[in-house]
């Protein structure tokens, strides 16, 4: 099975090795791609973003996303990248998808 982490920030895209244990978040910084992010404690939801493919190979949503974020966009795959860690390998595209 592939293993890849495709993230989608403002205007960088890179496909990147997953790392289990580590955030979306993590990944992006790490790769130099342009993810806002402001508190990283999962309370400002600057680094909310999409999962558009591989949502199984995620933890479940923490404390945190569940006090930040809405059922329905739970529902339509938004997550919050400080908070959302890799559990599995597998193929996970996620895009930055912030409010504003």
């Amino acid at each position: 099975m592939e293993s890849s982490l495709h993230l989608m920030g403002r205007t960088i895209e890179k496909t990147v090795e997953p790392e289990l244990g580590q955030t979306i978040l993590q990944h992006a910084v790490k790769h130099q791609v342009d993810w806002q992010h402001l508190c990283t404690r999962g309370t400002c939801a600057r680094c909310r973003c999409i999962v558009l493919e591989g949502a199984e190979h995620l933890e479940e949503p923490t404390k945190a996303e569940h006090r930040r974020l809405d059922p329905e966009e739970f529902d339509e795959g938004f997550r919050l990248g400080c908070q959302t860690v890799v559990k599995s390998l597998g193929k996970i595209v996620v895009r930055n998808k912030t409010y504003f």
